[in-house]
């Protein structure tokens, strides 16, 4: 029997085919590619495979269509080890599906994404999926995911209900930070949600207003500049307010970022489930990133604690 899950992650699932190429085709040109390859995918889907390689019992809910690509996308996460029994199979509404050329030549990529319906409420996906999240202490979700879980959430309010954490890196228009226990937004986007200017003065005053208007806890990422936290006493009572900044993991040789903020997040949650102080759950979070950049994919690279411990330690 497997375990009940710690976080149960709610949103995107895709199945992504990549391209590696030196440089990004012209209209009707034919170029030789580095890697072609299929991949799972979606924020909150590889957030869960980053929990499931670090040991942190978990499970996904989301929707998938009837047909092939579904099932692909649902066995590379069963293979990982994540519990899948709480997808849903929908007969109106085809899988999600990616197309993403990565160009060498400018480190960028470039990605074409089907469009689907918006996921409905957490009472569509059955019993099994709601008895997942009743037993889970953290819901993770997504852009996509954040409405269902947030809706489900306020009607569970009370003690035993679990925390919720959102990637906010994409538009959310319908962002409400007064549910949430863990606010994981770009710096970019968490200056732009609060109308800040884009200066450092401007960053922490915005993280300022998240925890004003509720937020538990709020963590930035900035690339190249690493990522910071800030937590007010309702995160880890008694502790007391703080913030810390952690620089970001400089020595890995980067093929592809495609992933690295969902897996930034992932194992975020993974530290933080680990007991992990904000500083550690941070280096860990940014080393488990930017490790999974060494493969074209989001998930391939992804290191389990003994390469995280490893790779930290050396």
């Amino acid at each position: 029997m497997s375990r009940a899950p710690r976080v149960v992650c709610l949103g995107v699932i895709t199945l992504d085919a990549l391209a590696l190429v030196p440089r990004y085709p012209n209209a009707d040109e034919r170029i030789v590619g580095r890697q072609v390859a299929i991949s799972g995918g979606g924020p909150a889907a590889n957030a869960a495979v980053v929990l499931a390689r670090q040991g942190v019992p978990v499970a996904f809910i989301g929707r998938v269509g009837c047909d092939q690509p579904g099932e692909t996308a649902v066995r590379l996460l069963a293979d990982e080890g994540v519990d899948v029994s709480g997808v849903l199979r929908d007969p109106n509404a085809p899988t999600q599906a990616s197309c993403i050329v990565v160009a060498e030549s400018t480190a960028t990529r470039a990605i074409s994404t089907l469009e689907v319906p918006p996921l409905p409420g957490v009472d569509a996906f059955g019993e099994t999926a709601q008895a997942l999240i009743r037993q889970a202490e953290w819901i993770h979700t997504d852009h996509l995911g954040f409405r269902p879980a947030a809706d489900y959430v306020r009607r569970m309010d009370g003690p035993s209900r679990p925390r919720l954490s959102v990637d906010a890196g994409n538009s959310m228009p319908d962002l409400d930070v007064s549910v949430l226990d863990l606010f994981v937004p770009t710096a970019a986007s968490l200056v732009r949600h609060f109308t800040q200017p884009e200066t450092p003065e401007g960053l922490e005053a915005a993280a300022r207003m998240a925890l004003e208007q509720g937020a538990a806890a709020v963590v930035a990422t900035d690339g190249p500049n690493g990522s910071t936290a800030w937590w007010g006493p309702r995160f880890s009572a008694p502790e007391p307010a703080g913030r810390t900044h952690v620089p970001a993991t400089k020595t890995v040789p980067i093929l592809s970022t495609l992933g690295a903020g969902d897996v930034f997040h992932g194992a975020l949650l993974s530290a933080i489930c680990r007991g992990r102080d904000w500083k550690h759950a941070l280096q860990e979070a940014n080393a488990t990133a930017a490790l999974s950049c060494r493969a074209l994919d989001g998930r391939t690279a992804v290191p389990d604690l003994a390469e995280l411990t490893q790779f930290l330690g050396a």
